[in-house]
This record gives structure tokens, C-alpha cells and sequence, in this order.
């Protein structure tokens, strides 16, 4: 069969080329290690059993990679003493360039392989064509050991990407893949051991102290601590009460505790994160898809130049010396290698990605690492973002306070109909709902409340733009409340009204002096009271406030903001949010633990709540982008000069093999550093 070539949505190729083989080697090493840290965890009695083998194994794999290297640069060295060092007679003609060539086969042979199999693909001009032509041009024309050095330096390079690439992508995946495989199961007061995957919705399962949950559920224990870290960064331990939803990757820091399960495993919280993280690098920023665009371009271009350098100069120059001409053509083709590009730019993306995972903010693509970097502008919603969300009934006035507790529990029945916070501040504040008060048409009116009907008459619940809505008369002074206000209405008539007050999140005020410093523009947008979104801004120093706002208002502001022609990132829920979300150049979701939908819209996800978070993010893109064109800079640069030196008869195959391997190991040692970075949210 022929072979089809495979290409990604830029049109890009897939298949066949030096980036595919390091990409396929680093998943291979990342599952080899799953695997080997799986049969350790199955028993613990086990481990020390398996633990040998196992790091022998790993450190035999790591020998067999450079085991071709060591012999050829043996051979190598061993040939440049017996030229340079000796004064012998024998190692001459046939002798000398045998040995040139044994030490060229370990490293060589591969490279020349994968030049072959490129080229019946149709892949003509790849990276393993420029180092072939070059090793056996200089082989042609008697430079045996820079022929060597060439294609040993180029090995020793391919292994090093290899592993700084495995090691980021397993980074990126041991900070999430946190599930373990099995979980203990609770039947008829009896528990066993089965795999997590057999569990239904309903199950009960047993959490021992110290163990990592497996499912996501909801704890029907009075009480327990969870270490989060493996979902929000967070290492300090969140108390959960009976009733609290509890999610795979949380351990259990104290008591014995159940949990019914709620979700299947391949649903769970952490495994849509998992996928989302894994997924994030098949989304390529502007400057990678750039430079992968550029490569293919540039290596062809590259060939054409050093046969114009090989051949050209015999019309201009005398006396002319083909092999001068053709070595100066060799060096070019060696330092225009695009490794030190190709390869480093992705693995600066790939640490930016494991840098912000690590922290417990979810990208889900370097292109949004790239664009936040260059954010002008965070708009951000009020309520859940730089508000805790959690709300508490203050105080109330109703017209008639004989009436009073009959209108609560009404409030209150029609309010279980919602998920909104301010239905949770309700029913802590009334209580239990009576089972007996039922009520129809019950409908959700965005950006506004709640209506119902029961015995055939009308309760209202919700802002003032709802009881507008329905034509019904109130006081006017309520403009004046700085709290959110929930109006009442029953049977078309003005009841009254609860306050209901939200905290401003501890750190909100650090997210904003932080957004300042980087000179960025704050604007908040909330469908609450605009007295409340006043207050709220005017606390925390924010100038651009508007509230009272629909969602189609919501998207109105941020096309006005987006006019300006500055990058706009919102931040919200990811929910109630989705057309703002969308319309703007990021997507931010705050609460990724509270809401799936959340992960599937936002383009990155807070998963803490933190808003602190915002700025952390922002410098993680900034300091990523910086990185990769440090790379870009120093590749160029490099190249530039030798390439300028080289063709001028002025650079050899040494200062070569530096413009290629040498950069390229600098600018991955360079790409490493981000994941070694320390980035604070405060």
C-alpha cells in the first residue's frame, strides 16, 4: 500500500518528519513510566519487588540511547590521537578511512535511514538529508573526523531533545493524571477492592485516611479534610461537609469517609481536565505554526543556496577548487539545520502549559499562552470572580410583616427550583422547603429571576428589572441599597425585598494592584445592582464599573471594549457567560471545580477561584513568549554569522556543528527553564 501522508488543520505534515519521531518517542516514554509507576501501586507489598527491575530498565533504555554516541566519538578520538599524536606510518589509505567509517556507522547509519525512508515519502528536504549530504560531502572530499563529529554532535542533539521533551510532557501528565485505578467498594456494609471503571452512579465507596479518591461524588460523611493540590495547585487542606461534591484526585487528609459516587469515571472532573491538558499542544501558537511554515520553506531554500556556493563561483573565481567550494557548500548545509527552531519553540510552549498546570490554571492551547501575554484589557464579571458567590440573607422589608413567613416559604420553594447562589443563601436562611407548596409554570427569566404560579397567582422573585417587567409598582428609595436586593411579588403586588450581601474575595485587591503594575485595563460587567457593581469597584479601585447589565448587554460592552483594537480577556464563569466568553479573545473561567460546562467553553480555566490567578496567568504567557523568542533570536543570530563566515571560506565544520548542535542544546536548555520557574500569586 502507498502511504497516505497525514496534515493538521494549518495543513502542516505530521507524518514523516523529525518533530513527529521526538513527539512519538516522548509519548512512548511517558506511557512506558505510567506503566511502570502502575504496577508499583497496585501493592505496596509488591514495590519493592518491581522497583529494581524497573529503574534498572529505565536506566538501561537511557544507556542503549546513547550507547551508538559513545562508540562512535571512542572511535572518533581514537582516530584523531592516532593522526595528530603518533608519528606511525600505518595509519594510512585504507586503514585510516575504515576506521573513520566504523565510527560513522553507529551514528550515521539511523540518520541516513530516516533520510531514505523521508525521501520514498516524499519528504525530500528534511533535516536527515541536510546532515547526510553533509557527513559523506566531507567524506568525499577526506575530512573523515569533521564528518564524524558532524553526525555524532547531530545524535547526541536528537537524544537530548528526545528526553527534554519526554521529560516536559510527563511533567504536564503527572501533574493531573491523579486517578487511581481502583477504589473500595461498599456493599451490604461489606467493602472490596474493584477497578474504579466497574463503579456506577449511586455506588457507595470507602475513602481511607490518606488515600486519593477515584470518582467524583458527593460525601455522605458528616465531615472530611481534602488535599486539592492535584486539581487547584492549592495544597492547603479544603474541609468538606456532608452533602459537598468531592472529586477524583482529592485525598482524604483525616477520617474514613463515603462518598456516593455521582459520575462515571471516564466523566470526571479530573479526566475532562486530563484531556483538556493533553489536548493543549495540538493548539499551536501564531509563532510555532510560523516557524513550522517557515522550516519547510527555508530548508529547500537552503539546498538551492549551497549548490549556487558549491558551483557558482567556478564563472568568477581562478583559480577554482572544486573541493575548497563543495567543503564551504558542506558547512552551509550543516548550520542551516532548523532543529535548534523546530524542536525548542514547541518544548518552550509545552513548559509554559506544565508551568501554569502546576499552578492550577488550565490552557487549552500555547495560543492562548501567546495571547495573553499580549492582553490589554480584563474585563471580569462581579459575582464569583472578585466575589466569593457564597451570599447571605442580611436583612428584609416587606409591607405587611404579618405576612412574612408565609411569603419566605414561598420564596423559598420557587428558589429550589434554581442553582444560583443566591437560592442557596435562601434555603440557609429559611430552611427546609415545605413539600406541600408546588408550584407551575416555573421559569428561569435570564439576567432578571424567577416566576412561578400557584394557585393560580403569580410570585416573582428576582431583580427590580423584573418586577418592571411585569408592570409592577414599588418604592423608588431601593436605588439607593449598596447590597443585592432580591424583590418580591405576589399575586401582581409589591411584597418587598431581602438584602442579600457577597464578599469580596481575599486576594481580589492583589489581582488588581497586579493587573495595574502590567499596565493593564480593568473594566467589571455585572448583571447586579449598578449601586452594587459601583461599591464593589470602588473598593477595590477598579474605574470602569457598569451594572444592571443582560447578557446581550454584557456582549454589546465587550465590542465596544474590542473596537479599540486591544486584546480582550473576560473572565467569568464560563456558564451564565458563554456569548461574552466567546466573543472575547480569551475566555477565562473562574470555579473550573464547580461547573463541566466551565471547561468545556472557557480557553483557560482557574481552577481555584483564585483571581490572583489572572495576573499569574498573564506572566506565564509573557515570560513563555519571551523564552521562545530568546530561542528564535539566538538561532537566527547564530546561524547568521556562521552561515555569513562559512560561505566566505571563513567557518569549518566545527564552528558548523556549533551554529547546529550547539544551539539548538542551548536554546532547549533554555526552553527547560520555564519549568523550573516559580511563579507567585501574590
Amino acid at each position: 500500500m502507498t502511504h497516505q501522508h497525514i496534515f493538521d488543520k494549518q495543513g502542516k505534515q505530521v507524518c514523516c518528519t523529525q518533530e513527529e519521531k521526538i513527539n512519538k518517542f516522548a509519548d512512548d516514554a511517558v506511557k512506558a513510566k505510567s506503566k511502570r509507576v502502575d504496577c508499583c501501586e497496585v501493592d505496596s507489598a509488591m514495590k519493592n519487588d518491581h522497583e529494581e527491575d524497573n529503574h534498572v530498565e529505565e536506566n538501561k533504555s537511557l544507556f542503549q540511547m546513547f550507547l551508538p554516541a559513545v562508540i562512535s566519538l571512542i572511535l572518533l578520538l581514537t582516530g584523531i590521537i592516532l593522526d595528530y599524536n603518533f608519528d606511525q606510518t600505518w595509519f594510512k589509505g585504507w586503514i585510516r578511512v575504515g576506521l573513520y567509517i566504523v565510527a560513522y556507522i553507529p551514528v550515521g547509519l539511523p540518520v541516513l535511514k530516516e533520510a531514505f525512508l523521508s525521501i520514498k515519502e516524499r519528504e525530500v528536504f528534511s533535516e536527515f538529508l541536510l546532515m547526510s549530504i553533509a557527513t559523506i560531502g566531507a567524506f568525499a572530499i577526506g575530512e573523515y573526523p569533521e564528518g564524524v563529529a558532524v553526525m555524532l554532535f547531530y545524535t547526541i542533539g536528537e537524544v537530548f531533545q528526545n528526553l527534554a521533551v519526554a521529560r516536559a510532557k510527563t511533567n504536564i501528565k503527572s501533574l493531573l493524571d491523579q486517578r487511581p485505578d481502583e477504589v473500595t467498594l461498599i456493599v451490604d456494609n461489606k467493602s472490596k477492592v474493584v477497578k474504579a471503571t466497574t463503579v456506577n452512579i449511586g455506588d457507595i465507596i470507602q475513602l481511607k485516611a490518606g488515600e486519593k479518591l477515584g470518582l467524583d461524588g458527593i460525601l455522605i460523611s458528616e465531615s472530611s479534610s481534602f488535599n486539592t493540590a492535584a486539581l487547584t495547585g492549592e495544597s492547603k487542606p479544603d474541609t468538606k461537609s456532608k452533602g459537598d461534591v468531592v472529586l477524583a484526585g482529592m485525598i482524604n487528609m483525616n477520617t474514613v469517609s463515603r462518598i456516593e459516587v455521582n459520575t462515571a469515571y471516564s466523566d470526571s472532573k479530573l479526566s475532562k481536565i486530563l484531556e483538556l491538558v493533553q489536548n493543549a499542544t495540538a493548539q499551536k501558537a501564531p509563532t510555532e505554526l510560523f516557524i513550522r511554515k517557515f522550516a519547510k520553506i527555508y530548508t529547500p531554500i537552503i539546498v538551492a543556496l549551497a549548490v549556487i556556493i558549491c558551483f557558482l563561483p567556478y564563472f568568477f573565481v581562478e583559480p577554482y577548487v572544486f573541493n575548497q567550494w563543495l567543503y564551504r557548500a558542506l558547512i552551509f548545509l550543516v548550520i542551516s539545520c532548523p532543529c535548534a527552531l523546530v524542536i525548542s519553540i514547541p518544548l518552550g510552549y509545552f513548559g509554559g502549559i506544565g508551568a501554569a498546570s502546576r499552578n492550577g490554571i488550565l490552557f487549552k492551547g500555547s495560543n492562548f499562552l501567546d495571547l495573553l501575554a499580549s492582553v490589554k484589557n480584563v474585563v471580569m464579571d462581579k459575582t464569583g470572580t472578585m466575589t466569593e458567590g457564597v451570599f447571605e440573607v442580611k436583612d428584609f422589608y416587606f409591607n405587611d410583616d404579618s405576612r412574612k413567613d408565609e411569603v419566605l416559604k414561598l420564596v423559598n420553594a420557587l428558589e429550589h427550583k434554581s442553582t444560583h447562589p443566591i437560592a442557596t443563601a435562601i434555603h440557609k436562611y429559611v430552611g427546609e422547603v415545605n413539600s406541600k407548596i408546588e408550584f407551575s409554570n416555573v421559569e428561569e427569566i435570564a439576567g432578571k429571576g424567577l416566576k412561578g404560579e400557584i394557585n393560580g397567582k403569580t410570585l416573582l422573585a428576582g431583580n427590580f428589572k423584573l418586577l418592571d417587567q411585569f408592570n409592577i409598582k414599588y418604592d423608588s428609595k431601593v436605588e439607593n441599597e449598596v447590597n443585592t436586593l432580591l424583590a418580591i411579588a405576589f399575586d401582581n403586588q409589591y411584597v418587598g425585598y431581602l438584602t442579600i450581601a457577597d464578599k469580596i474575595k481575599e486576594d481580589a485587591q492583589i489581582t488588581v494592584d497586579l493587573l495595574k503594575s502590567m499596565k493593564i485595563e480593568i473594566t467589571m460587567l455585572s448583571g447586579d445592582k449598578a449601586n452594587v457593581v459601583k461599591n464593589v469597584a470602588d473598593q477595590l479601585g477598579i474605574s470602569n464599573s457598569f451594572g444592571d447589565l443582560l447578557p446581550e448587554d454584557k456582549v454589546n460592552k465587550i465590542k465596544e471594549i474590542k473596537a479599540k483594537g486591544n486584546i480582550v480577556a473576560f473572565v467569568g464563569d464560563g456558564v451564565n457567560d458563554a456569548p461574552v466568553v466567546a466573543l472575547s479573545d480569551i475566555g477565562i473561567a473562574m470555579g473550573g471545580l464547580g461547573s463541566d460546562a466551565t471547561i468545556e467553553t472557557a480557553d483557560v480555566v482557574i481552577q481555584d477561584d483564585m483571581p490572583s490567578k489572572i495576573p499569574m496567568a498573564i506572566n506565564i504567557g509573557k515570560q513563555t513568549k519571551k523564552i521562545v523568542w530568546q530561542n528564535i533570536i539566538l538561532a537566527f543570530t547564530v546561524k547568521a554569522i556562521v552561515l555569513t563566515l562559512g560561505a566566505g571560506g571563513l567557518a569549518t565544520m566545527w564552528e558548523a556543528v556549533f551554529a547546529d548542535v550547539g544551539v539548538a542544546l542551548l536554546a532547549i536548555l533554555n526552553a527547560i527553564r520555564i519549568q523550573k520557574m516559580s511563579f507567585k500569586s501574590s
